[in-house]
């Protein structure tokens, strides 16, 4: 039997795509030991708002020589910055209601020293919101050896994968024979061609947190990932 595996760092309440990159596989590994990387995904995302989008971000010490399990979060009291955000942003969204306790609880419950930590507490509670039941490890999980594209197979030799499946931005450096060399076929997620939904605040943007979908569409969230396919994706 075909086993599907995604190995990719933590972000902070990621977008659509990434949940879709979880959906689409058995287990999905959170790949922390490796060097965090300022300015980008790993402690901030974005919302809209009537003046635009904004980044939502985590405040962080250090990350200049450290791997992203390892750094630490700056200000104690940033959660509850985040959720007034969210609530004065999103408060008129049609499914806010349906969804505000829930996510709420997971912004009380986010009070933590590591940014890895906050990550893994979010994307979990965001998949069983979406009921999405892919399992979720991390690399250090696994003994890893040798360049980037040896350690990700040595991930999915010891999960017992088969498959793997990453972004398009991995055709830059991934060594794809070195996978078919071990047996294990590479698929390439594709972003293009997710459908619209109804979004306050202006003009229609993809590249926002997962938490913009989920208040503007409630339950049928799920069901414009393009893993699921059920609004004509």
């Amino acid at each position: 039997m075909t086993k599907k595996i995604a190995i990719l760092q933590s972000n902070y309440i990621p977008w659509k795509g990434y949940f879709d990159i979880i959906n689409q596989v058995d287990e999905f590994v959170l790949y922390d030991d490796v060097q965090y990387t300022k300015r980008d995904w790993r402690n901030r995302n974005r919302i809209k708002t009537p003046q635009g989008l904004k980044w939502l971000t985590i405040p962080v010490s250090g990350g200049h020589s450290h791997r992203i399990n390892e750094v630490e979060v700056a200000d104690a009291d940033w959660y509850k910055t985040h959720w007034q955000t969210l609530r004065h942003m999103y408060g008129k969204a049609p499914k806010f209601d349906e969804y505000a306790g829930a996510v709420e609880h997971l912004y009380s419950t986010a009070n933590m020293p590591l940014l890895s930590n906050i990550n893994h507490h979010f994307l979990t509670g965001i998949n069983r919101l979406l009921e999405i039941d892919t399992l979720i490890s991390w690399s250090t999980d696994f003994n890893t050896i040798g360049n980037r594209t040896e350690r990700l197979i040595s991930i999915c030799k010891q999960a017992s994968a088969d498959v793997y499946v990453t972004g398009p931005a991995a055709k830059a450096y991934l060594e794809v024979d070195m996978f078919k060399s071990e047996g294990i076929l590479v698929e390439w997620m594709n972003y293009d061609g997710y459908k619209e939904y109804p979004q306050l605040h202006g003009d229609f943007n993809h590249a926002v947190t997962i938490l913009d979908l989920l208040f503007n569409t409630g339950s049928d969230a799920i069901n414009y990932l393009k893993s699921t396919a059920k609004v004509g994706i």
